[in-house]
């Protein structure tokens, strides 16, 4: 069991960075996708039914962190910091965030048991070079707002 620990917190750590990498909308419905990834129309329904479940859910818990985020700053914007009601809202937050996690984490397994494991490669590849475009725009747009 000790073993196993380690290795499952990897693999959801791991999956949580995959996650974060998708590529924002649609993605299985771009015609670049479609075809690197041979997708069948079968799969793509499959993908948006995935997507559509979620997409509930995904919206409620995102505004959720949201709320709860605008609640703990409003905390630390007091001039009398109340270490409780900081520790409280934080914690709160913290919930909302892994609930997110959780969801977001489930909706992926979902349509990773669409693709097979031919596909699944090459959407981790395609995504790896995703995110790293996605890291180079921030830097980008930065030193434009500095100007």
């Amino acid at each position: 069991m000790k073993r196993l620990l380690p290795a499952a917190l990897v693999l959801v750590f791991a999956t949580s960075a995959f996650a974060q990498n998708l590529p924002p909308g649609k993605w299985w419905r771009r015609p670049e996708i479609v075809q690197s990834l041979n997708l069948s129309e079968e799969q793509q329904n499959k993908l948006e039914a995935a997507f559509r479940t979620a997409s509930s859910d995904l919206i409620d818990l995102r505004g959720e962190v949201e709320k709860q985020n605008i609640a703990l700053r409003g905390d630390l914007d007091q001039s009398q910091l109340d270490r409780a009601t900081i520790r409280r809202d934080a914690q709160r937050l913290s919930d909302a965030r892994t609930r997110l996690f959780e969801r977001e984490l489930m909706m992926l397994v979902d349509m990773r048991a669409v693709l097979n494991d031919s596909q699944w490669d090459r959407m981790r590849s395609q995504l790896d070079r995703f995110g790293a475009q996605q890291q180079l725009r921030p830097r980008a747009n930065n030193r434009k707002n500095q100007r």
